[in-house]
């Protein structure tokens, strides 16, 4: 799968590494079982959930569902409530800490879905996992910016009243998000750790497959193909990888009616509007420390894929700046570094969490 499908920009000729290196509602309760996901009419108390033999529990939050295929165009919102499922574990053994993840560019939460039950029996915590503004079933609003999805999270954390011991991951687009979190001194006060997985702080040029991209999923809604066979081969024209074309399908849904075909969940125009704000940052790196070059001094970690260059040595320098208690590590993937070793993923991140 090529390292352009979520994160959009390399940073690597970004002024700032240049900078740096010159100077060195419906609720549903779900229970889990290993073989299904059965949902429940009615609310379950957390004493039944605690009675059911299931290693695992998983507790989803559906909000309204908004589509690219709605009149209405996405209202200016900061912050929004954010969709997410929750995993416990059967042991809590790191009591006060939670695991809160955030996906990339055209992902969500459903992608995470199987890594957040290994997360949670491995970490003994509870694992959240967050469908970002403007995808899955979270909803659409504008802007689509780092600063934007840093306030959502910050609204997410205190609903939830997760006032301390919270460890932050996210991946690419999800990763600048968390990182844009961790800076801004009147939000931080929960975190814990930072994990950003195959993403650095630089700001740079977005790849240009996202123009095509955008493009080409909005041809699918105009020709209103019923099958994502169909969708797929449209996808085709501009993309050979059949995972990246399989991923950018996920976004899709069938309408309902007399004509139903396929639209895609995410706000296509809204996001392809949003391509600078997708290339930067919010910040720019110290040196001087101040309300705009912040740094944070909590314990991070930057997790690489060998075969990428998103994090790469132009804008370690950048990272570094910003988070000078950072730490790196690399596995041999690509940009879907969780996806292509998710068992090597989970033992890192653990092992870096229990460290601080």
């Amino acid at each position: 799968m090529r390292a352009s499908l979520i994160s959009l920009t390399t940073g690597s000729a970004s002024s700032s590494s240049k900078r740096i290196a010159a100077r060195s509602s419906s609720r549903r309760i779900i229970h889990f079982s290993q073989a299904s996901f059965v949902p429940y009419r009615k609310p379950v108390s957390s004493s039944v959930l605690n009675q059911r033999a299931a290693p695992l529990q998983t507790i989803c939050q559906q909000r309204q569902k908004h589509t690219a295929a709605s009149p209405s165009p996405p209202e200016h919102k900061v912050p929004i409530d954010m969709a997410y499922d929750l995993v416990q574990p059967k042991d809590v053994t790191a009591k006060g800490q939670s695991l809160v993840i955030c996906h990339g560019l055209f992902g969500s939460k459903q992608n995470w879905r199987s890594l957040a039950k290994l997360f949670a029996s491995k970490l003994g915590m509870p694992i959240y996992t967050l469908d970002l503004r403007n995808h899955g079933t979270s909803p659409h609003a504008e802007p689509h910016t780092y600063s934007a999805m840093a306030e959502d999270i910050s609204y997410f954390l205190k609903k939830h009243n997760l006032t301390s011991g919270v460890n932050l991951m996210g991946h690419s687009m999800g990763g600048k998000s968390v990182m844009a979190f961790a800076l801004n001194d009147k939000l931080n006060k929960p975190l814990r750790s930072l994990i950003s997985v195959d993403m650095s702080p630089a700001i740079g040029k977005i790849s240009a497959e996202f123009a095509s991209y955008t493009e080409s999923m909005m041809e699918i809604e105009k020709s209103r193909v019923k099958t994502k066979h169909e969708a797929d081969q449209i996808l085709a024209k501009i993309e050979p990888s059949l995972p990246t074309r399989q991923f950018l399908l996920t976004n899709t849904r069938q309408t309902h009616g007399e004509d139903p075909h396929l639209v895609f969940r995410i706000p296509l125009p809204l996001l392809s509007s949003s391509i600078p704000d997708i290339g930067d940052f919010p910040y720019t790196p110290p040196p001087p420390i101040s309300s705009t070059s912040p740094q944070w001094n909590g314990p991070t970690l930057f997790l690489k894929g060998s075969q990428s260059k998103y994090i790469n040595r132009k804008n370690i320098p950048v990272a570094e700046a910003f988070f000078p208690k950072m730490k790196l590590e690399i596995l041999e993937t690509g940009h879907w570094v969780h996806a292509e070793k998710p068992n090597e993923t989970v033992e890192l991140v653990k092992k870096f969490i229990e460290s601080v």
